[in-house]
């Protein structure tokens, strides 16, 4: 219905995004008839009921306005190139982040001790790789650089902490450098 000749893709120019039963209507401008139209669609005719809490309007242009949507912050930045510019920047949420954080302290807490290190490391590898694959999108190259710090902060607690004999690099060698010598790939 949205897409038809009379629904708001023609009318306002809009285009709808949605993943199961969340949605994003994107429109240049959000008028009282657009509104009302998505709620007489999903009210009436479906029989769905909005949640208002979470329902809002938001322009990205205005400042510090942002949207959070299937993992991902979206708002406008000022351009990192200098200038007056700004752009849309599309980066991993606050909430992702988080989340993955305390997913890989799970990977590397102390009840996984018991794990040899190359086995670990491939874990939380192929981990990192699902999330990179999935939050490659856009601009993440903030969010990975912080991912990869924790990572590389947890294994290095955790190798520390490993059995009566902790874990130590070869003389000379930090933990930076050897991690990757035992497989970890950042980020």
């Amino acid at each position: 219905m949205f897409y038809r000749a009379d629904g708001p893709a023609q009318w306002a120019g809009a285009k709808l995004v949605r993943y199961a039963d969340d949605f994003v209507v994107l429109a240049r401008y959000q008028s009282t008839r657009l509104q009302g139209w998505v709620e007489s669609r999903l009210e009436g005719w479906l029989r769905l009921e909005i949640n208002r809490e979470k329902t809002r309007v938001v322009k990205l242009r205005e400042e510090g306005a942002s949207l959070d949507f299937l993992g991902f912050t979206f708002r406008y930045q000022d351009s990192l190139q200098g200038g007056r510019g700004r752009y849309l920047h599309v980066g991993p949420s606050a909430k992702a982040l988080k989340k993955e954080r305390k997913k890989l302290h799970e990977m590397t807490n102390h009840r996984q001790c018991f794990q040899p290190i190359p086995q670990l490391i491939e874990r939380i590898n192929r981990h990192l790789e699902g999330w990179k694959n999935y939050f490659g999108f856009g601009y993440p190259r903030r969010a990975f650089r912080e991912i990869n710090t924790y990572t590389r902060n947890r294994l290095t607690q955790h190798l520390r902490r490993r059995s009566q004999r902790p874990f130590r690099p070869p003389e000379g060698v930090s933990f930076y450098q050897q991690l990757p010598r035992l497989g970890l790939v950042y980020l």
